[in-house]
């Protein structure tokens, strides 16, 4: 006879997928040794497949295991948001991990303010933020992903978004760069230096090009870096210019002995956005987090 999955197998399935240990599993689980093996035994059973393996010292998954892991923590949510959707939560009391999806040069400066203000209120929550690498909208969808921080559109109908912030581009140059002794350089002085272009498809081209090929101007781009944070350290480094993001520039400028200026063009501005699947509206503990943020973010809307 076939064994069965219960939604307590898949807790530990989606237990022994986080930690790659049994024992730490059974810890998260509040259960013994023992038992978390025999219900790793019946998830071996009822998949029919290992689920995790002996590599070296450790445990590692295996591939189907890797596949099955979002669609298990998609029904782990779902399910966790139809027992609990009337009930309020003390945030005190809350012990969960949040995967946030977000772009490092927006993490750079967004990250600390998240972070202190998720921990001041529920210190049992940890934060776990991954990198974009690709903006689709399976990973919020799957339940690989709470929630996607950027500048996404959310378009898909099953997408929730609320904006946190607009942000808008700025030049920065090296503190000893001539370039860095005028508050506003003209387009043209833009273009005698060498240029680094933050973008994460690798584009040379963005919104300057097209300024500037208006006023009958083209600039060198000397490098393409994936993130505006990359673009920042090099420029420290270098006689490059760069456009980041003017919070990254800010906060990071004297630190790294660069100096930031507005780009004399209208360039723009982005909008920072929230983004969530709308099975998770009623979560209580995912809503608590969005409003947490929305919240630490209001001004920034005033």
């Amino acid at each position: 006879m076939a064994e069965q999955l219960d939604l307590n197998l898949l807790r530990v399935f989606d237990a022994l997928l986080q930690d790659h240990s049994v024992t730490v599993a059974a810890e998260r689980l509040h259960l013994s040794i023992p038992a978390t093996s025999r219900a790793l035994s019946r998830l071996r059973r009822a998949m029919n497949d290992p689920i995790l393996v002996r590599a070296g010292r450790g445990m590692t998954p295996t591939p189907f295991a890797l596949r099955t892991a979002p669609r298990v923590r998609s029904l782990l949510d779902e399910a966790s948001a139809l027992i609990s959707a009337e009930r309020d939560i003390a945030a005190a009391d809350l012990q969960r991990t949040f995967t946030i999806r977000i772009n490092d040069g927006v993490a750079a400066t967004l990250a600390t303010t998240v972070v202190e203000a998720t921990a001041a209120l529920a210190p049992g929550v940890i934060l776990r933020f991954v990198t974009e690498g690709t903006e689709s909208v399976e990973a919020l969808r799957d339940g690989s992903v709470d929630l996607d921080i950027g500048a996404g559109d959310g378009a898909a109908p099953d997408i929730r978004t609320a904006p946190l912030y607009r942000e808008r581009l700025v030049g920065i140059v090296r503190a000893d760069s001539p370039l860095g002794r005028h508050r506003r350089p003209t387009l043209a002085q833009l273009c005698r230096h060498p240029h680094v272009s933050a973008s994460r498809r690798g584009r040379t081209r963005g919104p300057l090009d097209e300024v500037l090929e208006a006023a009958g101007l083209r600039r060198q781009v000397a490098a393409v870096v994936p993130t505006s944070a990359v673009a920042a350290l090099l420029v420290s480094s270098s006689r490059y210019v760069g456009l980041v993001p003017q919070r990254l520039a800010e906060q990071y400028g004297p630190a790294l002995g660069i100096r930031w200026f507005a780009v004399p063009a209208p360039l723009p501005a982005v909008e920072v956005r929230l983004s969530w699947h709308a099975r998770l509206d009623t979560d209580p503990a995912q809503r608590w987090l969005r409003d947490t943020i929305l919240g630490a973010f209001a001004k920034e809307l005033d």
